[in-house]
């Protein structure tokens, strides 16, 4: 009995020792979570130092003297300002048009139950595999064919078109976890399916619609080959495309105000997404919802 009663506290304390199986399975994961973050961390450590840098090189070092003079070289109108404003007008006009038609299609994609769902979703996801180099020559002659080269629209509207397939997935999704029963009780009181979805479902999901929006909004953003190909003037171009204008021939870069481009090319997707986390805390409102 006293044997049996030592066991039983030893038991605990036993429980409690990490076996060396697992420390060390514990030290290759944080070991290798570590190397994963330096390989991240070194872009951003050479952006932030390059951007100071007057004599900056494609190796990370501290500066010997810090300067704006980069900063001062790029801040201009016709090289940023115009730039980043061409870019604002992609992106978010992209983002906006693609969140308002993945919304309209997922949604009878998830109420209604249909025999061509399944095939529908199925070309959707087929639609994410296609790699947009493989369609720019027929997109290209298209656009020439309907004179919307150069155009600003008709580039928007070709970005929102190869963002919808994974757009319509995620909004779909995003909607499947709202309870119907909702839309069901507003039906009872006389609202069509369209004021429902608008005073019901869209409030619901507005973290849903957050991912959606940011994450069109930052391919748009960084999509430098369809514009490239797109537009053609330089007034157009958004700052994705003005970026190569500082790799010069023969393999030359000007490495400061390169750094320094990018740096600025960076801050409103970081502003964005700082924004955004305000709405993402909206989960809440489905958890009250269904209560009773």
């Amino acid at each position: 009995m006293v044997i049996q009663q030592e066991r039983a506290r030893a038991e605990p304390r036993l429980a409690r020792v990490a076996s060396p199986d697992k420390r060390a399975n514990k030290i290759i994961v944080n070991v290798v979570l570590v190397l994963i973050a330096i390989i991240f961390l070194l872009p951003m450590a050479w952006l932030v130092l390059a951007s100071t840098d007057p004599a900056a090189t494609l190796v990370v070092h501290i500066p010997q003297g810090l300067t704006i003079r980069n900063f001062r070289e790029v801040l201009t109108s016709d090289q940023t300002f115009r730039a980043l404003g061409n870019s604002l007008v992609l992106s978010f006009g992209t983002a906006l048009l693609t969140l308002v038609v993945s919304v309209l299609a997922a949604y009878p994609l998830s109420r209604y139950q249909s025999r061509f769902n399944k095939p529908f979703l199925y070309t959707v996801i087929f639609g994410t595999c296609l790699p947009i180099t493989a369609i720019m020559v027929p997109v290209y002659a298209l656009f020439v064919t309907l004179n919307l080269v150069d155009s600003t629209l008709g580039t928007i509207l070709f970005m929102s078109a190869a963002a919808l397939p994974i757009a319509i997935w995620m909004s779909k999704n995003f909607m499947d976890s709202i309870p119907i029963s909702l839309e069901e009780a507003a039906w009872v009181d006389g609202a069509s399916a369209m004021r429902a979805l608008r005073a019901i479902v869209l409030p619901l999901m507005r973290p849903g619609l957050s991912v959606v929006f940011i994450f069109t909004f930052i391919s748009a953003w960084g999509n430098f080959f369809v514009p490239f190909v797109l537009l053609l003037s330089p007034d157009k171009q958004p700052a994705s495309v003005a970026i190569y204008s500082f790799f010069g021939q023969y393999g030359s870069v000007d490495y400061g105000p390169l750094a320094a481009f990018s740096f600025l090319y960076a801050v409103p997707v970081i502003l964005l997404y700082g924004a955004i986390q305000k709405l993402m805390g909206g989960s809440g409102a489905l958890a009250g919802a269904i209560k009773g």
